[in-house]
């Protein structure tokens, strides 16, 4: 009896140690072969080859603390890798009158994580309110984010997807404004539009551990993240004073998206599409 118990036990540690090194060895890989993943994302090798040296990506968020609860490690990865990452926030977070003093916590959690303030913007509109229960139009959005698109010739952008990881209406709605914009054919050849993939509960709430499922299942990006990224992470949501409740230190513990990005590529319509 003793004897069965203590092979259970072996047998346990042994699958465990085999687990962590797989991870590690997946973590490893995906550091190797991330620049070279990076530039496949982009429409064609030669526009790819094009813009290595200059490659310029907007995140665009809902509101302040998504770009760290959520875009941590492609931010970190992708500053790592020397490119020039902007932040689009179309919202203050001001549900409870906090907007000012989340703008300044924004702010300061992008720089930890590596964007300057130089490089991000806040928008403040009546019409875009940080409410789970408002609808935000589509054609506001979009054209804020075009606008954006088109001052600073972006080559990537990366946002939520349909699912908005969390449901959130603004989220989505941030997403169905992209995707307007790439079927209406208002996206330039050369910049590529990501959406944030969205995965189930099991697997949003198992850390690290959820890594070699995301380097496994099919995806056009992946961005991972070690213990040293992660600190950063933590460090940049840490900045969100106003928002840390008893659930964040769970979300931030618990959660894949502090550790793991996985992205799709949002498809584009054919150019100069009119629209009546």
């Amino acid at each position: 009896m003793v004897t069965d118990i203590t092979m259970s036990v072996y047998l346990v540690v042994s699958v465990v140690l085999v687990y962590l090194v797989l991870i590690k060895c997946v973590y490893w890989r995906h550091r190797r072969r991330f620049a070279d993943s990076l530039m496949s994302v982009l429409k064609s090798r030669e526009a790819a080859l094009s813009v290595r040296d200059d490659l310029r990506a907007l995140v665009v968020t809902a509101h302040p603390d998504d770009e760290c609860l959520f875009f941590s490690p492609s931010i970190i990865r992708l500053v790592e890798s020397q490119v020039s990452v902007h932040l689009l926030c179309l919202s203050e977070g001001n549900f409870y009158n906090q907007g000012a003093q989340r703008k300044q916590e924004l702010l300061n959690s992008c720089a930890v994580l590596g964007i300057p303030d130089s490089r991000v913007t806040i928008v403040d509109h009546k019409k875009l309110p940080d409410d789970p229960k408002a609808e935000w139009s589509v054609s506001l959005v979009s054209s804020l984010i075009a606008q954006h698109m088109r001052a600073h010739s972006f080559n990537m952008v990366l946002t939520f997807d349909g699912s908005g990881v969390s449901g959130h209406a603004n989220h989505t709605a941030v997403h169905k404004a992209v995707s307007h914009l790439a079927t209406t054919g208002q996206v330039p050849n050369d910049c590529c539009l990501l959406s944030l993939v969205t995965v189930g509960l099991l697997r949003k709430y198992i850390s690290f551990l959820e890594l070699p499922f995301s380097w496994l299942l099919p995806s056009c990006l992946r961005c991972f993240i070690g213990s040293q990224g992660y600190r950063r992470a933590k460090d940049a949501m840490f900045c969100h004073r106003t928002q840390l409740l008893w659930f964040r230190y769970l979300y931030i513990a618990f959660s894949r998206y502090m550790f793991v990005n996985t992205f799709q590529i949002i498809p584009q319509g054919p150019k100069n599409l009119k629209i009546y």
